[in-house]
């Protein structure tokens, strides 16, 4: 007998997917909802029924709790499970799901109130006893009377919405200096992410390790640890690889995170599933500081499954519905998971969007993904795209599964970390278990490597299979415009032979042409690494032209020029002294103006901001190309596209 009939998942993408496969197992009837940028999302396709709430904007969709709470009514829906992110912490859905006679699959209101505002639930701890990292309250405080707190706490800080969660708006302060500027931002991502621009702010520990513990409670009064997470491998406070349990941790530490988690739980008569975070300072372990709980499942809830074998979603439905704890399963080997985001760590992580011409998952191991093959990626919500998690007996043969794992998944068409993964799941610390949330930091800026002599020549055959003509109108577009002298010549060049067959060359998005070699004198899998001979390449051509490729989890795209085009960027690349800055000031990626920092007119100098733009959940300045007067092309609040002009600096001339 199912534990209900039917339950709605007020979410989208891999937790929608996620949370369905086990509602299929359990012959419950699964309900998805969807705004207008998921149409045609894959969550959309495999529900059993699926609503739409709203158009593409988070904030008039999956934000909104009349929407989905008229979504469970017309669609008879007998629960609501929030996944994580958007509504998961929302007290006023738990509210209103009541009002309604729809169970909330989550904690009660409570709870959710006390814990999902992090000043208030920092207050509610420390009267449990349990410890807090230094610093203060800054709702309702003048930004001076920030600054003399401030002080008194200590710099470095970090400054932090008090709602919400997932590290939105968190910004790390140095000094008194850099005050000012982090508030301003972090209130502006606060009130745009959760509706409050209360800010707390709190002692910078210099070498933490981010460790959380799952816990579960029942209806009936217990409350238990299920083993604890490593969550240290982050960027900008986002979590990039976790693991179970945490790296080489003594037992006393682990007994002690499970007791205090508990404890924190249990002070709110917890239900269902939650995770406490905590800080420990990697020098001096016994320091063990209480960040924030959060009321819901997480992002990295796989490895606990993977080394548990539970069901976390089907073991939340069973206690939602009033049933007790059973024993908890003894942790067994070691888990890790990798996020897979859309973004391009070689531009400074900016996210990426577009159409997902290819996307394969590894065999052998757990992926949790949100896109197939023809997905298309917006810039409205998290570019995290898949999650591959990798089981082993050990920690070491964990990590080698994931980084193998990683090798051979395959995105095409947009941006994404994969590389970038696979060079921290190698790297020598991480495997060392050495850690702190600072290490990726040591690793940037990442710089972008060229495509393989493979990847060329995969490129080059893709090409001439998908477009035929491509290769010979290429050729000839160069040659006629050339003379036909040139068109008498073969493709003699200095220092190589004639290969009988012209050559294609491409622009990589970093500006470099590259071009395959013309007939190997070897076969391509003598040229290949060890690893890349076990990973076959593959190759996407995108309908503006651009070819991507793929091979051992790293992808390029590379844009085919004529011979024309090609002599025309080295020239220019060898003389950039002649090239004149381009007046046009364009947005680095696809999003919405947040906020403009000049007025019309205005005189700005090269490298001024002139406007913020935020895409998945990250926030980047657009700065002056030179100096000049500024004319602007876009206001707050537009949405823009990747290398769209937002403003145009008209250099003033000299005159002698």
């Amino acid at each position: 007998m199912p534990v209900y009939t039917s339950v709605l998942i007020a979410n989208r993408g891999e937790i929608a997917r996620r949370i369905i496969r086990t509602l299929r197992r359990l012959g419950i009837r699964s309900i998805a909802v969807y705004s207008d940028a998921d149409v045609q999302s894959p969550h959309v396709r495999e529900a059993d029924e699926a609503v739409r709430i709203g158009p593409a904007p988070a904030a008039d969709s999956y934000l909104d709790v009349t929407a989905v709470i008229s979504a469970a009514r017309a669609s008879g829906a007998e629960a609501v499970h929030p996944g994580y992110g958007f509504l998961s912490e929302s007290a006023a859905l738990a509210r209103a799901c009541a009002q309604a006679g729809v169970a909330f699959i989550g904690p009660g209101v409570e709870a959710l109130e006390i814990m999902g505002d992090k000043s208030r639930s920092r207050a509610h701890v420390v009267r449990h006893g349990v410890p807090v990292v230094p610093g203060f309250d800054a709702a309702g405080a003048t930004d001076a009377e920030i600054a003399a707190r401030a002080e008194e706490v200590g710099y470095p800080l970090l400054v932090k919405p008090s709602a919400g969660g997932g590290g939105k708006g968190m910004e790390a302060v140095r000094d008194a200096a850099g005050l000012s500027s982090a508030l301003s931002s972090a209130r502006r991502v606060a009130a745009a992410s959760f509706g409050d621009d209360a800010l707390i702010l709190e002692r910078l520990i210099r070498r933490p390790r981010h460790i959380e513990v799952q816990v579960f409670g029942d209806a009936h009064g217990s409350v238990v640890a299920v083993g604890e997470r490593e969550c240290t491998l982050q960027r900008r406070h986002q979590k990039v690889i976790e693991e179970a349990p945490a790296a080489g941790i003594p037992d006393t530490l682990r007994e002690r995170l499970w007791t205090e988690a508990v404890r924190v739980a249990a002070s709110v008569d917890y239900l269902g599933a939650g995770t406490v975070e905590f800080l420990v300072d990697a020098d001096s372990p016994e320091d063990v500081f209480f960040i924030e709980m959060n009321t819901r499942l997480q992002v990295e809830h796989p490895v606990t499954e993977e080394v548990t074998g539970l069901d976390l979603v089907e073991l939340q439905l069973r206690v939602a519905a009033g049933e007790r704890l059973g024993p908890i399963q003894t942790a067994h080997g070691h888990a890790v998971e990798a996020r897979v985001y859309a973004e391009s760590p070689e531009r400074g992580f900016l996210p990426s969007t577009g159409t997902v011409l290819r996307f394969a998952a590894a065999p052998g191991v757990r992926t949790d993904a949100a896109i197939e093959t023809g997905s298309e990626i917006s810039g409205f919500y998290d570019p995290m795209i898949a999650k591959v998690v990798a089981h082993g007996p050990d920690r070491a043969t964990a990590l080698e599964r994931l980084d193998a794992a990683l090798a051979q998944t395959v995105v095409l068409g947009v941006d994404t970390n994969i590389a970038f993964l696979r060079t921290l799941c190698r790297n020598e610390r991480v495997v060392a278990g050495d850690m702190d949330t600072g290490l990726i930091e040591t690793l940037l800026p990442v710089r972008p490597a060229p495509p393989s002599e493979a990847m060329l020549d995969a490129a080059r055959d893709h090409v001439r299979r998908e477009r035929p003509g491509e290769q010979e109108l290429l050729t000839r577009h160069s040659v006629a415009r050339a003379g036909a002298a040139w068109a008498a010549l073969g493709g003699w060049r200095l220092g190589g032979e004639d290969s009988g067959e012209p050559r294609v060359a491409f622009l990589t998005d970093d500006g470099e042409v590259v071009a395959p070699s013309p007939a190997p004198s070897r076969s391509l899998s003598d040229e290949r690494s060890e690893e890349s001979k076990r990973v076959p390449l593959e190759a996407a051509l995108a309908p503006d032209g651009d070819v991507w490729v793929a091979e051992s989890g790293r992808s390029v795209r590379l844009r085919p020029l004529t011979r024309r085009q090609a002599m025309e960027h080295r020239l220019a690349a060898r003389h950039p002294e002649q090239a004149a800055t381009h007046p046009e000031a364009r947005a680095p990626m696809p999003g919405s103006v947040v906020a403009v920092h000049v007025a019309e007119g205005d005189r700005v100098n090269a490298g001024d901001v002139l406007v913020s733009i935020e895409a998945m959940k990250m926030e980047h300045p657009v700065t002056a190309p030179h100096d000049g007067a500024v004319h602007l092309l876009v206001a707050q609040g537009d949405q823009v596209r990747r290398d769209q002009p937002v403003a145009r600096v008209e250099a003033e001339e000299s005159h002698d």
